[in-house]
């Protein structure tokens, strides 16, 4: 069963996500944090953004958890306010 590693931040301004997508662009990805898929939601009103990431499995869901727990604040959108873990019950794509 997929994962997701949800994690909620306060004080992302709309400067840091425009960096961020320009950081991300073209960049491949870490081997150590194996997502299939990676969700930003921003409101830049309230400067509170929320970033799901999606693991395919137990294992990959615990490689990119440990290496995403180790970054260092500087590398992350804003302040960390919570870190939680989904079961991903119903996903829909078009």
């Amino acid at each position: 069963m997929a994962l997701a590693r949800v994690v909620t931040f306060e004080g992302v301004s709309k400067d840091r996500v425009e960096e961020m997508k320009r950081e991300m662009s073209g960049q491949e990805q870490p081997d150590d944090i194996p997502a299939s898929e990676v969700l930003v939601l921003h409101d830049p009103e309230t400067e509170r953004s929320l970033v799901v990431v999606f693991f395919e499995n137990e294992d990959d869901y615990r490689r990119g958890d440990e290496t995403l727990d180790a970054m260092p604040a500087g590398d992350t959108p804003g302040q960390r306010t919570s870190v939680a873990k989904y079961d991903v019950a119903i996903r829909l794509t078009d």
